[in-house]
């Protein structure tokens, strides 16, 4: 019994051991292997700028996000460890799918995305996770709030506050009467920012109304968005994303208001104090001469710079356009959005795979920052090929791995160690008997 013990314990010891030193090694196996798929695509200066907007938007030009005396700014919303709509929407620079032609050029926007309205799809992309500022994009948001909790024919009466807003305004004044349903038109028309301050008081205020809106975005997974102002005026933490605007844009447009509000030319407004009704006109320059255009929104500040968003349809194929941080160079920026919904049309007849989708709710998100890297992705969602390590390749192999064969050695040891005092305090006391029995 003895020399069987004693052959048992350096036997099971020493694997155990090897057990301990193959977890240590699959450790830094892993992390090389992480590392080369990193080298693998290498960036250049502007690949690395977009990717760094996978948090916060460039830094401010102006003093508009500074937050009020004593108040702390806002933290960065959490960045989903896995990115919302599928893989490839994690990479920083063009999506399109593979054989896609290549996008048109003379696209300024630093973010865009094209998508189908009905199914959802995204057909192609640049970026559209990078967090930019959403100016009057962020009217959608409000008006599905106020499409959902306030009645058309409500009336609303204009105050001064309304018409001392900063910025756009369609011309709401001190003691003017209005309904709901004519101030969601001049805000989605119009973008006026007084009509944006009119509803958000309706709605209970200023701070009611962006928790609506903030909760509206998380219930749609729009977990780029944080309204700052109900306008769109830069604010502290307001953020946003194309992948973002493009699933908020598809919900409002499910909103005969909404939808109604963005195809209408024009309409009369009613005027206030001595001062009559006038006419007001849809901003968006492309209503009435984009083939089958169904409406959208436009946007500036000097922080966020040009935005918009807007949708048409073809033969009953229905898609959306976002733009984010673009510039009137080489041409306006509904002239870009033209060319991206002409690039749109002809994917979808070739019946490309999508690259994306715009989910339906929200997922989990995680303060973890996972940015995707390469210039242009030509992806294929069936291989995984996107540029990006898989979320479980990203981590640790020792802890996936190597730390539950420890914890398994460790137990494993103590365990041996208990039987081998067991036997020697059996051994002792056979040895005590015999010792015994000789006296």
């Amino acid at each position: 019994m003895r020399h069987a013990t004693v052959r048992f314990v350096p036997a099971f010891v020493v694997s155990l051991c090897a057990l301990v030193v193959a977890a240590l090694v699959a450790a830094p196996g892993a992390s090389a292997g992480q590392r080369a798929g990193r080298k693998a695509q290498p960036q250049t200066q502007d690949q690395r700028a977009a990717c760094e907007a996978r948090q916060l938007p460039p830094a401010p030009i102006d003093t508009s996000e500074e937050p009020p005396p004593g108040e702390a700014s806002p933290e960065p919303l959490p960045v989903p460890e896995d990115p919302v709509g599928g893989p490839q929407m994690g990479n920083c620079g063009i999506i399109r799918p593979p054989d896609a032609p290549t996008p048109p050029g003379g696209i300024s926007a630093a973010t865009w995305a094209i998508t189908d309205l009905d199914s959802g799809d995204v057909l192609a992309a640049k970026d559209p996770h990078a967090r930019e500022r959403p100016a009057s994009l962020i009217k959608s948001l409000l008006a599905i709030v106020v499409i959902k909790e306030l009645r058309p024919d409500m009336k609303v009466r204009g105050t001064q506050e309304d018409a001392n807003q900063e910025g756009t305004k369609v011309g709401v004044g001190p003691g003017g009467v209005y309904t709901v349903d004519q101030l969601l038109h001049a805000l989605i028309m119009r973008s006026g920012n007084d009509a944006a301050w009119a509803l958000a008081r309706t709605l209970g205020g200023e701070d009611a109304a962006l928790e609506k809106m903030n909760a509206l975005a998380q219930e749609l997974g729009a977990l780029d968005t944080r309204a700052a102002t109900p306008s769109g005026l830069d604010g502290p933490g307001m953020t946003t994303s194309s992948y973002d605007q493009s699933l908020i844009f598809r919900a409002a447009m499910k909103y005969d208001e909404y939808a109604d509000a963005a195809s209408t030319e024009s309409i009369q407004f009613p005027g206030y104090k001595g001062h009559p009704g006038f006419q007001v006109n849809n901003d968006n320059k492309l209503l009435g001469v984009y083939p089958g255009f169904l409406g959208g929104k436009t946007g500036f500040t000097d922080d966020a710079r040009h935005t918009y968003v807007g949708g048409a349809d073809h033969d009953g194929k229905r898609l959306a356009v976002v733009l984010l941080r673009g510039e009137r160079n080489p041409g306006p920026l509904a002239e870009q959005a033209s060319k991206l919904l002409d690039y749109g049309f002809k994917l979808a007849a070739k019946g490309v795979k999508p690259v994306g989708e715009l989910v339906d709710r929200a997922p989990d998100a995680q303060p973890k920052q996972n940015a995707s890297q390469g210039e242009e992705v030509v992806g294929n969602p069936e291989s995984g090929s996107t540029g990006a390590l898989p979320a479980q390749a990203q981590r640790s192999a020792f802890g996936n791995v190597g730390l539950p064969l420890v914890v398994l050695a460790g137990v494993a040891a103590l365990a041996t160690l208990a039987m081998w005092f067991r036997r020697r305090r059996a051994r002792i006391a056979r040895a005590n008997r015999g010792n015994s029995a000789q006296i």
